[in-house]
């Protein structure tokens, strides 16, 4: 008598099946350990990722300037390295557009911020505000006032504080003919703005108002400072915030 056993549903019998379907060969299911990405590669993500980010900084939260001269003496020497404010004011489109997308506060008096110079685009300038819209500014030998009121900013230096010379650094506006005196009325949405070095600087005074459409940011903090003249590194001006 045969004697027959009987297959137990999913052992030999599904073997027999796959058997038939593949030609007698069993199949494997093991898995491949995923590939592995190259030194090369993984430095290259975090150098670009890393160029994004410094441009997303740069472009919206913070940028880096470097004082070339001495009009802002004795606040800003020149060889500083200083650290603005993108945002504080509000926020802008990034070059080469720099456009202003969304306004939160307005440049004050005292602030110190950087602008568009007026006279050529492709230069930024850097000074300190000290009448905003609606305000009545005019210099006498030397002494500004704002609203009729005597500005006594303790930032104002003058190398030469007994020299009066003709124009419009030591008397703006000029006196009219009868020697009345008057004063300038800063139009909507622009700023009057002057250097700390009051005998040295070239600024409102000289070319007009500045729009604040044309500020970049305020200037906040000193990073590094350096003097290859005299004795390299101002190390005590570093990290000093800007006023």
């Amino acid at each position: 008598m045969a004697r027959g056993k009987t297959s137990a549903p999913g052992a030999a019998g599904s073997v027999g099946l796959a058997n038939q379907q593949t030609g007698g060969r069993l199949l494997s299911t093991s898995t491949t350990p995923p590939k592995q990405k190259s030194a090369v590669r993984e430095y290259a993500e975090a150098l670009f990722f890393a160029l994004i980010l410094a441009l997303f900084i740069r472009s919206f939260v913070v940028q880096a300037f470097k004082i070339p001269s001495g009009s802002m003496l004795p606040t800003l020497q020149i060889g500083d390295h200083i650290l603005v404010s993108k945002f504080s004011y509000g926020l802008r489109l990034p070059y080469p557009f720099e456009t202003p997308v969304f306004e939160w506060a307005r440049p004050e008096p005292g602030d110190v911020v950087v602008f568009v110079y007026p006279k050529d685009e492709t230069k930024d300038f850097i000074k300190r505000v000290v009448a905003v819209a609606g305000d009545e500014v005019r210099i006498r030998n030397k002494q500004l006032f704002v609203n009729n009121v005597a500005d006594e900013s303790p930032y104002a230096h003058f190398a030469n504080p007994g020299r009066i010379i003709p124009g419009p650094r030591d008397n703006y506006p000029p006196l009219l003919p009868d020697r009345s005196d008057e004063s300038v009325v800063v139009p909507p949405g622009k700023l009057f703005v002057m250097g700390d070095n009051r005998d040295h600087s070239h600024d409102s005074r000289f070319w007009g108002f500045v729009d604040t459409q044309d500020v970049k940011g305020k200037a906040f903090l000193i990073y590094w400072s350096w003097d290859g003249q005299d004795r390299w590194v101002r190390w005590e001006r570093l990290g000093a915030l800007i006023y």
